[in-house]
């Protein structure tokens, strides 16, 4: 447990590294701190937080740097947000009303890197919580259907699915207008929880193409989530910290471009309440202690449907990226839901 002066020289020590990027010394905790010690005792402070781990020496200097442990000290107990000046906050607003979605989850994307100067990234939002409005078969050929499902905003996915048996034309409509009549206007995640206990009282073969119907369709209105919007990474080979090392800049770009680390946070931001700061190696997906990824969630209607974050070096104005990214979540849901 940290005392009141250990904590006030920590917070200086990151705040001033964060603005000059340069390892910080007694002598300018002594000037920022506005603490009456002596070079001595705050060595000797530095001394004991560097035993703790929340600081180290680089090699060359005899000053300190924050480690990613004392990064997470700092922005869970520290750091004093400064909030968005209200010309910012009316760009946003500008920027991220009403529109079609897939426009406003580029835009939102592009603000997040253009007011940071590091990488925007937003989920596309997810479609499993989307309803359907209509669902059809066609028969393709004897072990083949074409599953055709509406959604509630008019959007039509199609999916091919290879049966055990060969349908009849009329046990095709009959399993169609089993669904529509039951559960047109709800989600298939909702329908899928419901109908799976009321199979046993369809015929056999009904009950069959029921619920392979039910996982095609799960899978075809989910299809869309395995991807995001990123804007900005080329604002990372700008960053004096992460350009110097190219390994570890290479690594970054690679997780961009695989995706799926990158979708692993998302999902896991997307359980947090407001803002979720992952630093270093925190989320065992990045695997990069120079990069920190900034997030929070964002809504439809009151569902939870994607995250958006930033990414950056763990040497960023926390201050400012938290506001930057709580705003653009909330201002993005609104958008959405609106539309």
């Amino acid at each position: 447990m940290l005392n009141e002066r250990a904590k006030i020289l920590l917070k200086t020590l990151v705040e001033r590294y964060i603005e000059e990027g340069q390892p910080v010394g007694s002598r300018t905790l002594s000037r920022y701190s506005g603490l009456d010690l002596s070079p001595a005792s705050i060595r000797n402070v530095m001394a004991d937080l560097e035993e703790m781990g929340l600081i180290t020496s680089p090699h060359t200097s005899a000053g300190r740097i924050p480690t990613p442990l004392g990064y997470r000290l700092f922005v869970d107990t520290l750091i004093q947000v400064k909030p968005l000046e209200q010309l910012e906050i009316s760009q946003l607003q500008n920027t991220l009303s009403p529109d079609d979605p897939t426009r406003l989850v580029n835009a939102a994307s592009q603000m997040l890197s253009e007011l940071t100067s590091f990488a925007g990234i937003v989920a596309i939002p997810k479609t499993r919580g989307a309803v359907f409005r209509q669902l059809e078969f066609m028969r393709l050929a004897s072990n083949r259907l074409l599953l055709i499902l509406v959604t509630d905003d008019g959007e039509v996915q199609n999916r091919v699915i290879v049966t055990d048996k060969d349908y009849t034309p009329a046990q095709l409509v009959e399993a169609a207008n089993y669904f529509n009549r039951n559960f047109a206007g709800q989600s298939l995640t909702t329908v899928s929880d419901k109908i799976r206990e009321e199979l046993s009282q369809l015929h056999q073969d009904i009950a069959a193409l029921v619920n392979v119907s039910l996982t095609v369709g799960e899978q075809t209105l989910s299809a869309k989530r395995e991807e995001y919007v990123i804007s900005g990474e080329r604002k990372l080979l700008h960053s004096t910290d992460l350009a110097a090392n190219i390994t570890s800049l290479r690594k970054l770009f690679d997780v961009f471009e695989q995706k799926t680390q990158l979708l692993e946070i998302l999902d896991q931001a997307e359980q947090a309440q407001g803002v979720k700061i992952f630093i270093g190696g925190e989320s065992g997906t990045l695997p990069l202690d120079e990069c920190s990824f900034v997030t929070a969630p964002y809504e439809v209607n009151g569902l939870v449907v994607g995250t958006l974050g930033v990414v950056g070096p763990t040497r960023m104005a926390y201050e400012r990226v938290i506001p930057i990214v709580d705003i653009t979540a909330r201002l993005l849901s609104n958008a959405l839901s609106y539309h």
